[in-house]
This record gives structure tokens, sequence and C-alpha cells, in this order.
């Protein structure tokens, strides 16, 4: 490759890129071998790789130093529409509204709460109290301020929190690297103090047991993987903690719930294609932990275990002869019957054109979330006569907008009332109570709690979002959410941006992002490709870009980046493409299979070695992976086809364009070596003079750094980096912040 200094965007000369030495590292699988140069860059602890990195972030800045001004802009749009002092909506749980501030010029929230009132009219109790942003009010107690946990240290996230039923004791975990291994601390909150006990090295996913003796929680093992769901009696050493459940299959995945009645402590183990859900009761310190459906069975489903009409029942949201899933209603006696001559009362039947996500129960109602024609719905129906002739007819909230997002956002057992989170694409967060539907109100209540301001005088009319469709090579019609500025005229002169996922059944569901509307403002057609891999359609469209089908959710995206060149919006020469994690993955894909595309890349995090990865099982959560991509240490088909769309391994002798890999050195889920190498590769075999540059956060973790005011220059970063290349860095007219 060539040493002679490039131009940045203004024309002046930045640096060289840095060159990594290669020491070749053979690998060799089903009879092919791999010479890989820069696997060396693996070691984390090298001096000379933390050297090489930090030279990377220097030549990166180089570049893009005449971006500086747009990224300040941006980051000062994305600041001047955020209502810096706000609060979220209390949420009741037992005697207690639990809610959380942010203050301007806070990086964190912080969490608090105030006590509840039980008057008898059960509506009104569970009517959230009247809070002000930065007004305190009587009784508030701060349970975790995260401003002052964060103070002096490189990173702050909390990864749960639980307290007692009788709101005496506060648990919450911290991560201070970016690494997602927390460690615990209990508060007692009566006094302001910490009890002795400290959990390090833990996972996500902290409960209290009913009585408040013991703290449950899930600890992993060295790749990463959950795989221990432990109990911690408060007040012994956490030495003598007991391991509840353990799980040693590689390639499946463990994490744990209290039951919505709390009587059991549900274990959910599983991958993307089968699961296992096993019960505990909390009452019984001797029980021991029951199985509900084998996972020899190959079903996927989960179990909520509760009390219909006084009597033992197992809510199933599953598979079984039902693609798209469904509920079922048994008895626990049942279950210990060959699966075949159990009975099961049907709930919701399945649908080809409806997709259940799952369903879980309130004292009085059934709540089932739905996905139908790409969009997420809410269905509640009562408990009385579930499962017989006598069931009663769903009920659905009602919503004015098309494209929209909504889903339950919690829900209290006891609670005449559940919260539900509504966002579209122009319209900010809304925090709903439904009422739940009772004769006297046979469709329910919803009562509007909060919608987040946006400041800077937005308007929503002035953007516009549509459903369009591609078409694919195979006729497959693939939904696009297609968003615009008003002001952007159908004369082929705009630019565009093709975002994308496409992996482990994850749908790109509508919703508010303030970020974005700085690239709107400045014309971009921003355009979601619900491609195969994601869940938009039901799980057809996810196992139609899984595994052999992998390849259909890079040519998907392509399809849609060139319905978005022809569509009379854009101009084919002004198109960016933008993913990350997986979405990085697709981005590397796209990348090798269609250079001329593009005017510019941005791959966060991205997953562009997954061969290397997913060969090498103590990597993080590389078992975990089979299920997605296949197993390519045990099946040549699978490495095979691996092989050849691993962005890594397929980088060729073209005009790469511009491109954009965005990291994070502590990153435990794509590990930022992937990148490092990726960025190598192209600039080795790349035809063309456009830079290609990798940004690495040395603090963070897989989602960056962790303040707001970080992650948001985070944001402008890369929007500040697409639109330069689109040349789309002026305001339309009459866009932007207003006072």
């Amino acid at each position: 490759m060539t040493s002679t200094p490039l131009q940045d965007s203004t024309g002046t000369s930045v640096p060289a890129p840095p060159v990594a030495k290669k020491i070749p590292t053979e690998r060799t699988h089903h009879g092919e071998t791999f010479v890989d140069n820069y696997e060396w860059l693996r070691d984390k602890e090298s001096p000379e790789v933390v050297a090489h990195l930090r030279a990377e972030n220097e030549y990166q800045e180089a570049v893009t130093a005449g971006q500086e001004p747009l990224r300040e802009a941006i980051f000062q749009e994305i600041k001047g529409r955020t209502q810096e002092t706000d609060l979220s909506v209390p949420h009741r749980k037992d005697g207690w509204w639990y809610f959380s501030r942010s203050a301007e010029g806070k990086e964190y929230g912080i969490h608090c709460r105030v006590k509840a009132q039980d008057t008898g009219d059960k509506v009104a109790d569970w009517t959230p109290p009247a809070v002000e942003a930065g007004v305190g009010i009587p009784g508030e107690e701060v349970l975790l301020d995260g401003n002052v946990e964060a103070e002096g240290k490189p990173f702050f996230s909390v990864g749960g929190t639980a307290v007692t039923i009788d709101g005496h004791l506060y648990a919450y975990a911290v991560d201070n690297s970016g690494d997602e291994r927390f460690t615990l601390r209990i508060k007692d909150l009566r006094t302001g103090t910490l009890l002795p006990d400290v959990l390090e090295n833990i996972f996500y996913g902290v409960s209290f047991s009913p009585d408040g003796t013991r703290l449950f929680y899930t600890v992993v093992d060295e790749s990463w993987r959950p795989y221990q769901v432990k109990s911690h009696v408060l007040g012994t050493p956490v030495a003598d903690d007991t391991v509840v459940y353990q799980e040693d299959d590689p390639a499946m995945w463990l994490g744990f719930e209290l039951s919505a009645d709390r009587r059991h402590l549900v274990l959910g183990i599983g991958c993307s294609e089968y699961s296992e859900t096993r019960l505990l009761r909390c009452d019984d310190p001797s029980a021991t932990v029951s199985t509900v459906i084998s996972r020899d069975e190959r079903i996927l489903y989960e179990a909520e275990p509760f009390l219909l009409d006084g009597e033992e029942k197992i809510l199933l949201t599953h598979n079984r002869g039902a693609i798209n899933s469904m509920v079922s209603l048994t008895d626990p006696a049942e279950l210990h019957k060959p699966l075949a001559d159990q009975a099961w009362q049907t709930v919701v039947e399945h649908s080809d054109g409806v997709r259940v996500n799952g369903a879980g129960v309130t004292s009085s109602h059934l709540i089932v979330s739905v996905r139908k024609d790409t969009i997420e719905r809410v269905q509640v129906m009562g408990l009385a006569g579930l499962g017989t002739h006598a069931q009663q007819a769903p009920v659905e909230p009602a919503f004015d907008e098309e494209l929209y997002t909504a889903g339950v956002g919690g829900s209290d057992y006891d609670a005449p009332v559940i919260r539900l989170g509504y966002t579209s694409y122009f319209t900010p967060s809304r925090i709903y109570d439904f009422v739940l539907p009772t004769p006297e109100l046979p469709a329910g209540d919803l009562l509007l709690r909060k919608e987040s301001p946006v400041l800077g005088g937005y308007d929503g009319s002035d953007y516009i979002a549509t459903r369009e469709w591609a078409t694919a090579g195979d006729g497959t019609r693939i939904p696009l959410s297609v968003l615009r500025h008003k002001g952007v005229k159908q004369d082929a002169t705009a630019a565009g941006l093709v975002y994308g996922y496409g992996s482990y059944e994850m749908s790109m569901d509508p919703g508010f992002g303030i970020a974005r509307l700085s690239l709107l403002d400045r014309g971009v057609v921003f355009v979601i490709a619900h491609i195969r891999g994601g869940g938009e359609l039901g799980r057809h469209w996810y196992e139609d870009g899984k595994k052999l089908t992998k390849k259909n959710t890079f040519t998907d995206f392509v399809d849609a980046t060139d319905w978005l060149a022809n569509s009379g919006w854009v101009d084919p020469a002004r198109i960016a493409a933008l993913g990350g994690s997986a979405g990085g993955l697709l981005m590397g894909a796209v990348a090798n299979m269609a250079p001329e595309k593009y005017a510019a890349i941005v791959a966060q995090v991205p997953f562009v070695d997954p061969l290397t990865s997913i060969l090498d099982p103590d990597l993080p959560l590389s078992a975990l992976e089979w299920e997605e991509w296949g197993n390519p240490i045990t099946d040549p088909a699978a490495y095979a086809y691996m092989k050849s769309y691993s962005p890594y391994e397929n980088v060729r002798a073209v005009a790469y364009p511009k491109i954009a890999a965005v990291t994070s050195f502590n990153d435990t889920r794509v590990l930022y070596v992937e990148p490092a190498k990726w960025v190598q590769e192209l600039r080795n075999k790349t035809t063309g003079s456009e830079p290609i540059v990798m940004k690495i956060e040395m603090d963070g973790g897989h989602g960056g750094a962790s303040g707001r005011y970080v992650q948001w220059r985070e944001r402008a970063w890369d929007y500040a980096f697409i639109a330069d290349a689109l040349g789309a860095t002026g305001l339309l007219p009459g866009a932007g912040l207003k006072q």
C-alpha cells in the first residue's frame, strides 16, 4: 500500500495511516488453511497493540479534523433538543413509587422513590404522583446517584437493581470498566449504610427472594456466557453462596426472573432454536428445581406459573406446531406425562400473519405481545374462562399512527393498570397507563402519563415517514421505513442513508431519535431496511436470513439501496450505509459485495471477523452463536458458507468507499481486534484513495462510552462522518434548532 499522505475533506494533508506489521498465523479447518496476518492484534495486554490502536485514533482524528465544526453543530443540536433536567414517570412497586431524575450538566441518572398511598380506590392508588423536573417532593429519597458513583471512574453503568418487598434493602450492580462484569452492593435504605455483603464479577439480573433473606444473581463463565444462577444469603460469606442451577452446554444461555406473583424463581435456558424452563418454589427452602418441558423436545418456549381461580396453572408461549408461536395453558400435573399425551388448552391460536412475542399475567388479566404487519402491539384479556369456550375476546389499546411501536413497559401483579411505552419515528417517547378492561369499562382506558419533551422548536409535522417496499432478487418484498424532512424534493438530488441490522430475529421498530433529526434537517433521506434475519414479518423472516440463508440479509440490504437509488429522491452517488454489531457484519459484507453503491460506510462495533471468532469456543459468546450462523467447527458446509461472506476474509482489490469502523477497547461482545484487522486488510487491498479509519473508545464497552454527553458526541461523530461524505453539511431552509 502507498504511504503517500492523504487529504481530508478540506484538502489538508493528513499523515499516512498506521501500518500493522504482518505476523502470519495459520488457521486450518476442513482441509482449508487461512493465513491471518493480523491475529497478533488480539493481545490487548501488549504495549505494541495498545500503541497501534492509539495510532489508529490519531490517524482518524487527523483525517476527520475538518468535520469537527459539523460534529460540534450536531452535538449542540442534540443537546439543544434534549430537556436535560428531566425525570421518568414514577412506577409503583409494592408500597413505593420509583423514578429517576436527570439534571442539566450531569452525565448520569439519579434514582429516587417516594411512598405510595393506599386509599382503596385502586386506579387512584396507581396514578403516579406529580413530580416536577428539578423540584424535590416531600418524602423523596435518593436511592442511587449515578454521578456520585461514577466520580473518578473511567466508565459507569448499572447492570441491575432490586428492592425487597418491605422496601428496606436496595441492591445495585455497577460496572466501572465497560466489560459487563458488575460489582453488587446492598444499601439499607432505613439508615443509608451499606451492608458488608459485596458480590464481585456478577452479570446482569438481580432479584431478592420474596422474604428478603436471599439474593439471586447470575455469573458468566470464561467465555462470557451466563451459566450459573446463584443464591446469596444476606450476612453470610459470599464464598458460601449456593449454585441454584448451572448450565453446562456451551451453546445455551441462562437467565432468571421471579414469576409475576413472585412464588417461583423462573430459570430460562435456551438458544435461538429451542429452550428449557426450570422452576423453583421460593417459599420452600428444601424445594428442588423442576423442568417444565425438556430441551430434548426441541421446543422454543417460555413458561409462567400462576394461580387461576386458586389452582396452579402454567402459561406456555411456544412454537410447538406453530412457527409464529402461540399461547397455551396447562396443569403442572400434565408435565409429568410424555409430551404427546399432555393436555394443553389453546389461549392464543397460531397465525401465519401474527407473531406471538410473549405473554404474561397480572392477578386479573393475560397480557400478550404480538407483531402484526411489522408492528408490535399489546393485547389483554381477562383471566376468567381462560383456555375455555368462555374465554374473553382480546382488547387492544388503539393508537392513531400507521408506523409505531407499543410495548409493555412494566406491570405489577396486583395493579389495575399496565404501563405501556409508545413511540413512532416522529412522536417522542410516550408513557401510558392502560386501565385493564372491566365489565364497567370493557375497552379499558388509555391514560397518557408523559410525552418526552423535545426542545428547540421541534414540530413532528416537519417530517414524513412512509412504508415502502423493495423487491429482492428472488421476488421477496422487503419492507422499508423511509424518513425525510418535508423540505426534501423528489428530484433525485438529495443524499440518502440506509440503515440495517437483520439478525437474531431483532426487529428495527419505529422509534423516535433526537440525533437522527440532525441528518434529516440536512436533507438526508433515512431508510431503515427491515431485511431478512430480523423479526419484522414473523419467524419465517428470521429463518430466511440465518445460517445457510444468511446472505439474504446482505442482498436484501443492497436491494434496499437500489430501491433508494431509483426512488427519485436521492442522487445514487450520494448514498451511505450504517449498521452496528451484527449490523456491522452487514456493513462489511455489503462493502465487499457492492462498494460502488456507497459513498461512505459506518460500521459500529462491527462483527467483521465472524469465522475466526466462532471457530474458537473459548472466545466470548462464540458457542452461543452456532444457532445463528451455524457451527463451522463441526460442519464443513457452515464453514464454507461463512468463509464465503466473512468481511475480513473477502476483502478484495476494488475501490472501497470512505469507511469508518467504530469500536471500544473493552467490548466483550465484538472484540476490538475484529475491526482492527479489517481496516488493515481494507487498506492493503483497496484500489481507491478514500480514507479508511478506525475510531476506538479506549474506556467503553459494547454500547460505547457511558455518560450521556459522551454518547451524544459519539453519535455526532458518526453522523458528521456520514454527512460530510455525502456533502450534506448544510441545513435545509427553515430546518434546525429554533429558539
